[in-house]
């Protein structure tokens, strides 16, 4: 089982932005307009406790769980990103169309490295939209053993000269072709 829990650098935070309230607040009884940044620093001094102490999350082969809560992997039918991985936000959508959101405050790797886990252990869920199997680029089949439209889409084809370059190509090979070398010294040019 791996366990992912806050990064501490939530709680230093917490307590720098608690010290610039208490600061403000203080000043504010000499000067009225410092009760903005002091609640404004306060405010920000809640969330970053609140999110220094969120519970673990905790991956294991058969399950997530998230605080006290266990959720099977054959429970999870979609897991969507929001763009935020610092802290990480992720929107799960279970099969009883119970919608959670996943707020992990991790460090940057940790994040990184549960967001793949999340991925490859929810193997029956859309992963932002994608089926497990496409997302991780396996061919996938259609019931009638047929390869599906999207495993048959070959990658696409750039050309690599130009149409002069390829007619100077296909002459030489034509030209080595006849007469067995390329060199100008002997043989005639054609």
């Amino acid at each position: 089982m791996t366990r992912f829990t806050p990064s501490r650098n939530y709680l230093a935070a917490g307590v720098v932005a608690l010290a610039f309230a208490i600061l403000c607040g203080w000043y504010a009884w000499k000067w009225a307009p410092s009760y903005v940044p002091a609640f404004l620093f306060l405010f920000t001094a809640g969330l970053l406790f609140a999110m220094a102490f969120r519970p673990p999350v905790e991956v294991s082969e058969k399950l997530l769980k998230v605080g006290g809560r266990e959720i099977a992997w054959s429970e999870i039918e979609r897991v969507d990103t929001t763009g935020w991985v610092q802290p990480l936000i992720l929107s799960i959508t279970l099969e009883t169309e119970e919608k959670l959101w996943l707020v992990v405050p991790g460090d940057l790797e940790s994040n990184h490295r549960l967001l793949g886990l999340l991925h490859r252990h929810a193997v029956a869920a859309l992963l932002d939209g994608i089926p497990h199997r496409e997302f991780w680029g396996e061919r996938v089949q259609s019931e009638d053993g047929r390869k599906s439209e999207a495993a048959r889409m070959d990658s696409p084809k750039y050309p690599l000269l130009s149409p002069e370059d390829e007619a100077e190509v296909e002459r030489l090979y034509q030209r080595l072709k006849a007469v067995g070398h390329l060199d100008s010294r002997g043989g005639d040019e054609s």
